[in-house]
């Protein structure tokens, strides 16, 4: 299988698989299309960021995934708000049937003290995460392992790319977490992966444990971090990244963050959740 894959050679398994024209936007829980190969496909709530939290949900369960990564940005999720208010946020969540796998981007690089970085940590605690999704400095990452330990709380520190000072590369990430507790790990943006030039398929099987969490999406071109696109319609290497991932056990998520097409996201979306269904069951019945 080449790594330009085509969209169209696995688009009819894949419309088989997500039946997305059967589901109403009306629907209380959402309708869930099992897991193509053991992997889990998630979406980043940061891909709804133009909308509120109400119809942020009634998006991603058109997606037929129950993962999501909830992004703290005040229509979502507010660090503003009150413990009471974070759960009932939550609630929101679960009763729509949707599993909260973590939360974030969460910015820690002005957490300079142990007190503010705490802070942190009872936001997410209220709101009952399991993981934190992260961007600290090499300051600031030092606050992490004592909390990660008292909470219970992973920390994946994403990767950001070329403009990123401390954290450009996975292999950044993994420096810094090593011999830490292995709650405190990676997520993996493959898209700032390729644009450091880094092999976004070796890094992952570097990352190994450390792996966390996973930001996925597609690019026309690994120099132009304005060339995203619809997933399948990039060179993203997607075969070989989920045929690693199932080599290395993977438990955690893949989650579509799509950047583009802010103010109507969910087309691009469908047809991006529909290709990787695709490619997933065509590897699955090789």
């Amino acid at each position: 299988m080449s790594i330009q894959t085509s969209r169209r050679a696995f688009l009819g398994t894949a419309a088989g698989i997500a039946g997305l024209g059967s589901v109403s936007l009306r629907s209380s829980r959402a309708t869930i299309v099992p897991e193509p190969w053991g992997i889990k496909l998630g979406v980043a709530t940061y891909s709804f960021r133009n909308f509120d939290r109400t119809k942020t949900i009634e998006m991603v369960k058109t997606l037929q995934t129950p993962w999501i990564s909830v992004k703290d940005v005040d229509r979502q999720l507010s660090h503003k708000s009150s413990p009471e208010e974070l759960r009932q946020a939550r609630k929101q969540f679960d009763d729509a049937g949707l599993k909260v796998m973590s939360v974030g981007n969460v910015d820690m690089k002005q957490a300079t003290t142990p007190e503010a970085m705490r802070t942190i940590f009872e936001w997410a605690k209220n709101f009952g995460a399991p993981m934190m999704v992260c961007i600290p400095s090499h300051q600031t990452v030092k606050l992490l392992e004592p909390l990660v330990k008292e909470y219970n709380i992973k920390v994946a520190i994403h990767n950001h790319g070329p403009e990123e000072k401390d954290f450009p590369t996975p292999q950044s990430v993994l420096e810094v977490v090593k011999g830490l507790d292995p709650r405190c790990g990676l997520c993996i943006d493959i898209g700032h992966t390729a644009r450091t030039g880094k092999d976004v398929v070796e890094s992952i099987a570097e990352a190994g444990p450390r792996l966390l969490d996973m930001h996925c999406k597609d690019l026309a071109n690994f120099t132009n971090r304005d060339s995203q696109c619809d997933v399948g319609d990039g060179i993203m290497p997607f075969p070989q990244i989920f045929k690693q991932l199932k080599k290395m056990g993977y438990q955690g998520c893949v989650n579509l963050e799509y950047e583009i097409h802010a103010d109507d996201p969910l087309p691009g979306m469908q047809r991006s959740f529909s290709y990787m269904r695709g490619v997933l069951a065509g590897l699955a019945a090789a």
